[in-house]
């Protein structure tokens, strides 16, 4: 449960983070956006080095589902855009990923 929050807060700091720089290169945002850009993108980093696996590449596959379903709901508070069904669909089964990756069985 701890890796999963982890994620979560991971995948906010990173969109948020990335947002930042995506409003000050195409939407026109001060420059001063990335100041708290640069931090959400150290926050994230930090709180992906707090999930609970012995490799890195493995968090990092299983934080995949969690970064689609997170901007998707991104999408739509912050950016005002309902995600549509392919959209669900595909996080759906990016989760279902994430879910085999964090919870199948491994050799001891």
């Amino acid at each position: 449960m701890q890796s999963i929050l982890a994620f979560v807060f991971a995948a906010i700091a990173e969109i948020a983070g990335c947002f930042a720089f995506w409003a000050w290169l195409r939407k026109d945002a001060s420059a001063w956006w990335l100041v708290p850009g640069c931090l959400a993108l150290a926050l994230f980093a930090y709180l992906l080095t707090r999930v609970e696996s012995d490799f890195a590449g493995r968090a990092y596959a299983a934080y995949g589902g969690i970064y689609i379903a997170a901007a998707l709901v991104w999408l739509w508070i912050v950016e005002g855009t309902r995600p549509d069904r392919w959209d669900l669909a595909g996080a759906v089964l990016c989760l279902a990923g994430t879910a085999v990756i964090l919870f199948g069985p491994r050799a001891a």
